[in-house]
């Protein structure tokens, strides 16, 4: 597919495969609880284990389940997933405490110096976590790790000497290809890719992930009221803990929800280098609404574009917003201010000035690893899509571009057709 543009022409009214008509037919009469005592007492059956811990996280877990239950729009299938997906944070919450537990020396570990991308979802942020992860100097969190950060207790590497965490998130991401096989094209999540922290963050049930997920605006107006300096205080600690696990290396890390959340960020890794991205919002939100939509023929009875479109509108508004007030928060002499366009065959020298700022090298070892990741991964790599928000949202791109005045000037960003 490299080199060729893709293009979805059953976006908004999608024609589903054999295949996937009977994935959703197959779970289609399946009971789907949400009732939070299950899903705790489905982590415990899982792990062996009761301990979570401080119990404040209840009423947020209450919050969190409550706002996938009244999401009448997704398919049983996606209630199944999203039931899943907490009775793993759960499980992963309870192995984390058993884990400091057994090592408390893990709260003495420090997490000093890292660079942390922020920018808006499409904007480059996943390129760029990348690429900086190619420094094996560098710790970073590859999705299959995001998924299952901690060890099952007695489980351990098979005969191949494959972690099972690894095996059962290869086994999961053949399933989605086969569900949503464009999405490679969009938004590749195989298991060594880089992924956002803030899936650790989620196991405190803190943070934005959710939104991704279902349409659930009650948690968004729930976690825009949260102390994040709390919850980002546990996700330093869960860190530490997986620094303990895995190595002791500076961490590189990326998520565009700490663009709303700069305060919290650098007080808790107040010696954090900051590589900020910027891109033309209208690019953004065609790019991510494409993506949600094309997924949602699998999450949800019903796409529904222009719901889509207003709703992420309003979202990154409201991160764009936060930024653009705070960005001043972090001081010229640990952040840089990245434009999308700058970023194709400039990475080497973008990537100087950061390193420079965060007070490391790049001796010859390091830049060839890097330089190596970027031939290997040219744009478009598995094709191109090619976005229309008149024909598939009926939206004008100067309407929605008309939101942002604020932003493009404060970072002079470039417009894109």
């Amino acid at each position: 597919m490299a080199g060729t543009d893709v293009i979805i022409d059953d976006l908004v009214s999608p024609r589903l495969t054999a295949t996937q008509r009977q994935v959703l037919d197959h779970v289609a009469g399946l009971r789907i609880e949400l009732d939070p005592d299950a899903l705790i007492a489905d982590a415990v059956e899982r792990t062996g284990m009761s301990d979570f811990g401080p119990l404040g996280f209840r009423s947020r877990l209450d919050m969190y389940a409550a706002a996938v239950d009244s999401d009448s729009g997704n398919t049983n299938l996606n209630r199944l997933i999203l039931r899943n997906r907490i009775v793993r944070l759960l499980s992963a919450r309870l192995l984390l405490v058993d884990l400091l537990r057994r090592y408390p020396e893990i709260h003495e570990i420090q997490i000093e110096q890292p660079i942390i991308v922020v920018g808006l979802p499409r904007s480059g942020t996943t390129h760029l976590v990348n690429l900086i992860a190619a420094d094996s100097r560098r710790r970073a969190l590859p999705y299959w790790e995001s998924q299952e950060p901690f060890p099952l207790r007695g489980e351990g590497p098979g005969v191949d000497g494959m972690d099972p965490r690894y095996a059962r998130c290869a086994a999961e991401y053949e399933t989605s290809k086969a569900m949503t096989p464009l999405m490679e094209t969009m938004h590749d999540r195989f298991p060594e890719a880089i992924e956002e922290e803030i899936e650790l963050l989620d196991l405190d049930f803190a943070s934005y992930v959710l939104e991704w997920h279902a349409r659930v605006p009650r948690w968004r107006d729930y976690y825009l009221g949260l102390d994040q300096d709390e919850h980002y205080a546990f996700l330093r600690t869960v860190l530490k803990a997986l620094t303990f696990l895995r190595g002791p290396r500076r961490w590189v890390l990326k998520s565009p929800q700490h663009a709303e959340q700069l305060g919290p960020l650098i007080r808790t890794f107040p010696d954090a280098t900051v590589a900020f991205t910027h891109r033309d919002p209208v690019a953004v939100i065609q790019s991510a609404v494409t993506m949600l939509a094309y997924g949602d023929r699998m999450r949800r009875t019903d796409i529904d574009p222009g719901g889509l479109v207003d709703y992420w509108v309003d979202r990154i508004e409201r991160l764009l917003r936060a930024c653009v007030r705070d960005r001043e928060v972090i001081g010229d002499d640990r952040s840089v201010d990245i434009r999308f366009h700058e970023l194709g065959g400039n990475e080497m020298r973008i990537l100087e000035r950061l390193y420079d700022l965060n007070g490391e090298d790049l001796p010859p070892g390091a830049r060839a690893a890097l330089q190596r990741y970027l031939d290997e991964n040219p744009r478009g790599k598995h094709g191109r899509m090619r976005y229309d928000l008149r024909r598939d949202f009926d939206r004008s791109p100067d309407e929605i571009r008309s939101r942002f005045d604020f932003y493009f000037e404060r970072f002079d960003v470039k417009e894109e057709a």
